[in-house]
């Protein structure tokens, strides 16, 4: 068998992921969620001769839809339209329609010029007045995009490509939409880059609404809070076609911008107990170490706050403290090899028990201490003992199982209460999920000769006021 090439594999998921984003913008569009980022838009429309009255009415039809799928309003989207043919005229300026209905109602009384086809004029015009602040346009901002959407049919009669060019130098995105026996050459020599996206063409007038779909999707910014395509713990922020994080009340973001901790990071021990048995697979084991960085990165890992320790059923990877920053550690887990033995859970838990929290593997005393234990099958022997022994020796368990993992093993190896610290999904690729619901969240307790001392200083302090304002008055006295 021929092997197949790397680039055609890479073309592959290009194409895959282009796809993904296709259809989360068409679901999100459908189910509502698409805002449209704040733009400057303008309508460059030919109406020369060579457009029939019956077609010029089809492009107002196409502009009504396009503009119906838009957020219009003075913060939000402004459009205007420019009708040319020998001579240019400003139809609709950026500043005159505040709702999406006056401005609807404006592009069905246009009505078409009926003479030459002076593209590179219209682009000029509208490069000099209608994108002008004059006009309505808003001040050159990387949060207000700006863009020209031209319709034409023919081959212009004067020079395109150098106007075009100090157009887009300008900052305004073009596209360039023909129509029939239109010059393919001009409109190439018009439209910004990648030509794939912003040069079309329809055979006729009576097909020009079939691009309709395409330009509600090129402006939608999907509500990613909404559609979930987040990592945010607990509250999400939405912006144009972005989002933030924050927290609920009584919780702090982290460093990482997504995690939130209920109390300050404190200095905490975790351990990985990874089930590298035949049945994980190759390909799922490396979702595995995926899934360990996803945890790491909501960890603050340092020389005093979180160390992290990785044992693959049942010899050790790296002990507790080798790695003190996210980028050794996570390395040090993506070269990981995948060992291939059995599912001896038990055995592992022992291993954990026994060595993986002592101070010879890196265990600082006084710490708190996590194990976090993947499988994905029935343990080969028993997990009774080796269980309760983890929770004996304090240990805080959490457990996580995949395909054909027993819950009610996992629920043996969790801590209590159960529902917080243990998770089963029945598909390797939900483990994402998985990643985002397990929370480690260790408060320090008070340490209680802390207190006391605490405690017998404030009252030598009440001691020592009591008497200086016994003094202040005898001496008043």
């Amino acid at each position: 068998m021929t092997p197949t090439p790397p680039l055609f594999l890479l073309l592959l998921s290009l194409i895959g992921a282009q796809a993904t984003v296709d259809v989360r913008t068409a679901a999100a569009m459908a189910a509502g969620l698409c805002k449209t980022r704040p733009t400057d838009i303008v309508f460059i429309i030919d109406s020369s001769r060579s457009v029939r009255p019956s077609e010029f009415e089809q492009v107002k039809v196409f502009l009504a839809k396009v503009i119906e799928g838009l957020d219009i309003g003075p913060n939000a989207t402004r459009v205007g339209v420019v009708n040319y043919a020998s001579r240019v005229k400003n139809e609709v300026s950026l500043k005159t329609y505040r709702t999406k209905a006056g401005l609807i109602k404006a592009v069905t009384k246009i009505e078409p010029l009926s003479t030459g086809t002076m593209t590179g004029l219209a682009i000029q015009f509208a490069l000099n007045v209608a994108f002008s602040e004059g006009e309505g346009a808003r001040v050159k901002s990387p949060d207000i995009s700006k863009v020209a959407i031209i319709v034409t049919d023919g081959r212009p009669q004067d020079n395109v490509k150098d106007v075009a060019q100090r157009a887009r130098d300008a900052g305004i995105e073009i596209f360039a939409i023909g129509v029939g026996r239109v010059d393919m050459s001009t409109l190439k020599q018009m439209a910004s880059e990648s030509l794939d996206d912003h040069v079309d063409y329809v055979e006729s007038y009576s097909v020009i609404e079939k691009l309709t779909k395409k330009f509600k999707e090129a402006f939608c910014v999907s509500d990613l809070c909404a559609t979930g395509d987040h990592d945010c713990e607990q509250v999400c922020i939405s912006s144009p076609g972005s989002f933030k994080c924050a927290c609920k009340d009584g919780f702090t973001l982290m460093d990482n911008g997504r995690s939130c901790s209920a109390c300050s990071n404190s200095a905490t021990d975790v351990v990985f107990l990874i089930d590298g048995s035949k049945s994980v697979r190759p390909e799922n084991f490396e979702l595995v170490k995926k899934w360990i960085n996803q945890i790491v990165d909501k960890l603050d890992v340092s020389e005093s706050k979180a160390h992290v320790g990785l044992v693959q059923y049942s010899s050790s990877e790296f002990p507790l403290g080798r790695y003190n920053n996210k980028k050794d550690l996570k390395d040090a887990v993506k070269k990981m090899a995948y060992m291939e033995r059995g599912t001896m859970t038990g055995q592992a838990l022992h291993y954990m028990a026994d060595n993986s929290f002592s101070a010879g593997q890196g265990a600082r005393p006084g710490v708190a201490k996590v194990g976090i234990v993947f499988t994905d099958g029935r343990s080969q022997d028993y997990i009774g003992d080796a269980a309760k022994k983890t929770k004996e020796h304090g240990f805080k368990m959490y457990a996580v199982g995949v395909g054909n993992a027993v819950e009610d093993e996992l629920k043996e190896i969790a801590s209590e209460p159960t529902g917080e610290h243990y998770f089963y999904t029945a598909d390797f690729k939900a483990m994402t999920q998985i990643a985002k619901k397990l929370q480690i969240n260790i408060c320090q307790e008070e340490d209680p000769c802390e207190c006391d001392s605490l405690v017998k200083f404030q009252k030598k302090v009440e001691e020592a006021l009591q008497a200086l304002t016994k003094k202040y008055i005898l001496y008043n006295g």
